[in-house]
């Protein structure tokens, strides 16, 4: 299975990696089959994404996605950050392997789950503006 040079060297050097504590949304999602697990944690201020951080359990397919799909929503509206698809996170990382694009779906899930608990903490239904976030065991991995 080979890998991009931007797959590993997000495996390799993980950007946002951490906790935000007092975090304004929390999103984690995963799928006990596969093994991989993301949570996702974001700062939000006027709307705007300030900070991102991850911590995510699974393969370095996991592990890539959630660093770059953190890069990809800093510093930008939650409506951007929304349209953020999986498949622009593959593109993102110059593609990955067929069994391990289950990881960038899961990546998009987590931001979406995050976004969700932001609203959700805010007395605003998310499902309006989110769509339905699925919890868990829905990525297509082969797990």
């Amino acid at each position: 299975m080979a890998y991009s040079e931007k797959v590993m060297d997000h495996f390799a050097n993980p950007r946002n990696v951490g906790e935000i504590e007092n975090a304004d949304g929390i999103g984690e999602v995963g799928n006990s089959k596969c093994g991989d697990i993301m949570k996702m944690y974001i700062k939000v201020d006027n709307d705007i994404i300030t900070d991102v951080k991850f911590k995510t359990f699974g393969c370095g397919a996991a592990i890539a996605t959630s660093s770059m799909a953190t890069e990809l929503i800093k510093g930008k509206s939650i409506n951007d950050a929304l349209k953020l698809t999986n498949k622009a996170v593959m593109e993102a990382l110059d593609g990955l392997p067929p069994v391990k694009v289950h990881c960038s779906v899961l990546a998009e899930q987590a931001i979406k789950a995050a976004v969700s608990d932001y609203y959700k903490r805010r007395g605003v239904d998310p499902e309006p503006i989110v769509g339905n976030v699925p919890e868990c065991d829905s990525c297509g991995c082969e797990g």
